[in-house]
Parts: structure tokens; sequence; C-alpha cells
């Protein structure tokens, strides 16, 4: 429920960066109407650089590899026994 709220508080912030931009005459009223999209593209690219980051440096653990395979030893053995075919391997 914190996250909700952390959400919302930012969204909260953005607008009210946003309304006082577009009632300021510091930035041109074109562009302040292209804000929105501009928040929307950035926070992609952020996303997409974060994904890209974890999967650069995604960690590996043997030991969980080892215990995988031997689950999947146990899942071919248990289907076997049901009468599943596995496949070959």
């Amino acid at each position: 429920m914190k996250h909700i709220f952390k959400i919302a508080a930012i969204l909260v912030a953005i607008s009210v960066i946003w309304i006082a931009l577009l009632e300021s005459s510091t930035v041109p009223r074109s562009y302040t109407w292209l804000l929105p999209i501009y928040l929307v593209v950035a926070l992609g690219c952020y996303g997409l650089f974060m994904v890209g980051y974890g999967l650069m440096f995604f960690p590996t653990c043997p030991q969980e590899a080892v215990l995988l395979q031997q689950d999947i030893v146990e899942a071919k053995d248990f289907l076997a026994k049901k009468g599943v075919d596995v496949g070959s391997e």
C-alpha cells in the first residue's frame, strides 16, 4: 500500500510542476503541452535501460542450476511412471 501512495505522490508532484509551467511564461506554451509525452518517452527509455541492465548483470547461481536439473529429472521420472511421453532426452 505504501508503494501506491509513493506513486500517487510522484504523479501529483509531476502534475503540479506541469500546471505551474503552463501558467508561467518561462516555457513557451507550445512546448509545455508536449511535456507529458516527453515524460512517457523518458520513462519508457528508463524502463528499457533497467531491463537491459538487469539482463547484463543477471546473477548466475550454479547451486540453483544443479537443483533445477535434479527437479527436471524427478519430474520426467514421475511423468514417465504416469505414462506421459516426456521425450527421448
